[in-house]
């Protein structure tokens, strides 16, 4: 059988002010397509399925369609769990009514999925954390151990209360009891979480920038020992770049945002994941490449003319753009680089460095005016560096309203 895995889609999110919602858009489109062409059997989306607990209508639309449309009415399960930008309780909210489209929608972890049956497959068996599909198709069972994103507050509520026991702990037996009781040889056993995860002793992967943190000291961390030898594959969502942490045999994934989401991925190519798999045997894997998508691009130029003509030749990109120069960037100049491009994020004037006079940090002399304190102020923050004419006016205006 053959399954695609995706995850972290944040559908809604905003690159500080601007949307990608267009992006988003044709991305869904095009892993819509990728279903269709690989003829996959089984979708997987690993949470982050929106950017935050009260997504936009436009984003929870976007949501249902392209679900709708992965699952073919019910002809291709389609399994998505919640992550830690997701609300549960919105991701629970409708799986009465998706289930009728071959949909399942896990936003707690431990849930207990209700067993059902649609056109082209029946969910036969679910238990707390595990579920067991019987695909028209083909003769053998999948399996899957669910684990929607878990906090200490969920753990405590679905997992049970264990202070004692590390995250890590108290997934691997609960992952440990389920695959020993329903994960045999005869069918296909997968894991699907939404965890901070990595291999014991390895470098610690970083999280994406802008990202909420799971991982807070050791205590969130989950090592991938803690999967059980029955799991061919595991699919996570979490971090926004493509990476096997398991190994070839037992390959342990995170398939990638579909987009760039902060600079801190700006050059990174985004992946969905697809799986081959059948009853003991090693899975064979592989990655395909998302077009979809406007790059993400930091600069730096020391010249306004560099960067205008740079700006003038890479329209269809977001940019974050450093400028660096002997002074303050004057506002003409400013103007000027936003009206060269309308996909500028950020812009960050830099002084470059000079010979900075050591400064003394006193109280304020209060007998002198508020120009001269502004100017004083200004050269403590600044090695020194007096403000320049335009920005003395611009305070004096501000002074004067």
């Amino acid at each position: 059988m053959r399954i695609l895995h995706t995850a972290d889609w944040h559908l809604g999110k905003k690159l500080d002010s601007f949307s990608r919602l267009e992006e988003q858009i044709l991305v869904m489109n095009e892993i819509v397509e990728i279903a269709n062409e690989q003829q996959v059997d089984l979708v997987l989306i690993a949470g982050d399925l929106f950017d935050n607990f009260n997504p936009s209508v436009e984003a929870v639309e976007l949501f249902y369609k392209t679900l709708k449309r992965l699952s073919e009415n019910g002809k291709r399960p389609v399994i998505a769990i919640s992550g830690n930008h997701d609300s549960p309780s919105l991701i629970d909210a409708p799986d009465p009514l998706a289930r009728e489209c071959g949909i399942i929608l896990i936003g707690y972890p431990n849930a207990k999925v209700q067993e059902f049956e649609v056109t082209g497959f029946q969910l036969i068996k679910s238990v707390e954390g595990m579920i067991e599909l019987k695909l028209n198709s083909f003769d053998f069972p999948i399996r899957i151990l669910h684990t929607a994103y878990a906090n200490e507050t969920r753990l405590k509520q679905y997992l049970g209360e264990k202070k004692e026991d590390a995250l890590n702990e108290i997934l691997a037996a609960n992952w440990k009891n389920n695959a020993d009781e329903y994960c045999d040889e005869s069918g296909v056993n997968l894991l699907m979480a939404h965890l901070y995860m990595n291999k014991k002793g390895e470098e610690i992967l970083e999280e994406p920038e802008g990202e909420k943190p799971i991982k807070i000291g050791n205590a969130d961390l989950v090592f991938s020992e803690a999967i059980p030898s029955q799991i061919q594959y595991t699919a996570l969502g979490h971090l926004h770049g493509f990476k096997n942490i398991g190994t070839e045999e037992k390959p342990v994934v995170y398939s990638s945002s579909p987009l760039c989401y902060s600079f801190s991925e700006a050059g990174q190519t985004k992946y969905i994941s697809i799986v081959d798999a059948q009853p003991n045997q090693t899975v064979a894997y592989n990655k395909i490449e998302l077009k979809n998508g406007k790059p993400l691009i930091r600069k730096t130029f020391d010249s306004v003319d560099k960067a205008l003509e740079w700006l003038n030749e890479n329209q269809n990109a977001l940019v974050e753009l450093t400028l660096e120069s002997e002074s303050f960037l004057k506002a003409e100049d400013r103007k000027l680089i936003y009206q060269a491009h309308s996909g500028i994020v950020h812009l960050i004037p830099k002084v470059k460095n000079q010979e900075v006079e050591a400064v003394e940090y006193r109280f304020a002399d209060q007998t002198k005016d508020m120009k001269e304190l502004f100017v004083d102020y200004f050269k403590s923050k600044n090695g020194n560096q007096e403000p320049n004419e335009e920005l003395k006016e611009l305070f004096n205006e501000i002074l004067n309203n």
